[in-house]
């Protein structure tokens, strides 16, 4: 019995292991740094559609977009309705009125991502992976690639939906994608392509063979046309090499042709933030201010308050409870956004300020994510998510922040260079 016992206490082992747990709470504040101006909007607007319990003061809001406002004093419809301008003025030069202008057929245009989306849910996949799936699609460029690493995938995926995936599964779908039309699609770059396109050949060709070892082992040779390598390391000639190029320059660069007879949509750009220079000083400020207009409403949190009081039962209190507890995180958030927010600004231009007094580039300074972060007090995480996708309107343009950062290298003089200071000389 006491041998049973040593043995049983020889197979017993204490194994420490770190795990990384974060918070619900804090994945949405994560969730909420990474909005935009425009998608903060529309969170705001379903917040207050799903949870009664947050009010808007609009009529303050309405004032101050008409401060804001340049036309605001001229939105009367008398302004516009009774103007001086003659009526031949207004109409076409080349028809005499404005009922017989040329009628232009409107040309259908369809999106690939549709038809791609239609083809993966016709797979037998559970709805985990197909919601993933369609995120995927959803994802790729207007050329069909996927521009995005899986891990990025994995966490953008992570952050909007409030559960973590790792990026193997991302990777296990995107060659799922991959196997449907057209051709090429989901891969993430040319060369990714390509290979796609011969795998999908037939494998015992020599031609075939051939380029899929040009592109897999030599694609770098390839591009600068380091042939005499190509011929050494393949052990073939030139009149083989010849067919293999021509193989590879019948097939698509590209999953999703450029369709010249679609229409050019343009994105309107609405800048985060606002830069501006009063005297010696540089002024720092929201494009749009919504923490001031949110508040709890403060007959429903009397409500809440007197069904504990009254005793309700348990499911209803719970439930409103729950809201109210809701709604004062989610107002409490956009606060702390917004303060965290102009920190990040103010800092940013502390550190580039030559940049954003001049708009020279070559006057940028080096300048990480941590050194940032490091200065505000806040995470690096955190400071991705508030430059990423964001714009910073300034007196010589609106400026994409993630162009600000840049790495440093080290001059004679032990000083640290901009990289794009380097670049420009």
């Amino acid at each position: 019995m006491a041998t049973q016992t040593m043995k049983l206490m020889l197979y017993q082992n204490l194994v420490q292991k770190q795990q990384l747990k974060i918070h619900p709470l804090q994945l949405q504040m994560l969730n909420l740094f990474h909005l935009n101006t425009i998608e903060l909007e529309q969170r705001i607007q379903q917040e207050l559609e799903e949870n009664p319990i947050i009010e808007e003061k609009k009529e303050e809001l309405e004032a101050s977009e008409s401060a804001e406002d340049p036309n605001a004093e001229y939105q009367d419809w008398d302004e516009y309705a009774y103007d001086d301008v003659p009526d031949y003025r207004l109409e076409n030069t080349q028809y005499s009125q404005q009922t017989d202008l040329p009628n232009k057929p409107i040309i259908e245009t369809t999106d690939f991502r549709k038809e791609v989306t239609s083809q993966f849910n016709m797979l037998n996949l559970n709805d985990e992976d197909r919601l993933l799936g369609e995120f995927i699609i959803n994802s790729l460029s207007d050329e069909g690639f996927l521009e995005n690493s899986h891990e990025a995938i994995a966490d953008d995926y992570s952050l909007k939906f409030s559960k973590w995936i790792d990026a193997a599964n991302v990777e296990r779908i995107v060659k799922i994608i991959q196997g449907l039309e057209p051709i090429g699609v989901g891969t993430g770059s040319i060369r990714e392509c390509l290979l796609v396109q011969l795998r999908q050949m037939n494998g015992k060709r020599p031609d075939v063979k051939m380029a899929i070892a040009l592109l897999e082992n030599h694609y770098e040779e390839m591009k600068q046309r380091s042939f005499n390598k190509i011929y050494a390391a393949l052990n073939i000639d030139e009149e083989d090499l010849k067919i293999v190029l021509e193989l590879i320059a019948s097939l698509k660069l590209k999953p999703v042709a450029a369709n010249e007879s679609s229409p050019t949509q343009f994105d309107t750009i609405i800048p985060d933030f606002i830069v501006t220079e009063e005297g010696d000083e540089l002024l720092v400020s929201l494009t749009k201010e919504r923490s001031p207009h949110l508040s709890i409403n403060a007959g429903w949190k009397a409500r809440v308050n007197d069904m504990e009081k009254e005793k309700r039962s348990k499911g209803e209190s719970q439930y409103f409870k729950n809201k109210l507890s809701a709604a004062e995180w989610f107002v409490s958030a956009i606060k702390q956004r917004e303060s965290t927010m102009i920190n990040v600004m103010r800092t940013i231009v502390r550190l580039q300020e030559d940049y954003f007094r001049t708009g020279d580039e070559s006057l940028l300074n080096p300048m990480i994510l941590k050194n940032v972060a490091d200065r505000v007090g806040v995470d690096i995480s955190t400071v991705s998510r508030i430059t990423c996708n964001k714009y910073v309107q300034t007196p010589f343009g609106n400026i994409l922040l993630k162009n600000l950062f840049n790495e440093g290298l080290e001059n004679q003089a032990g000083e640290l260079v901009s990289v794009k200071k380097y670049r420009k000389r």
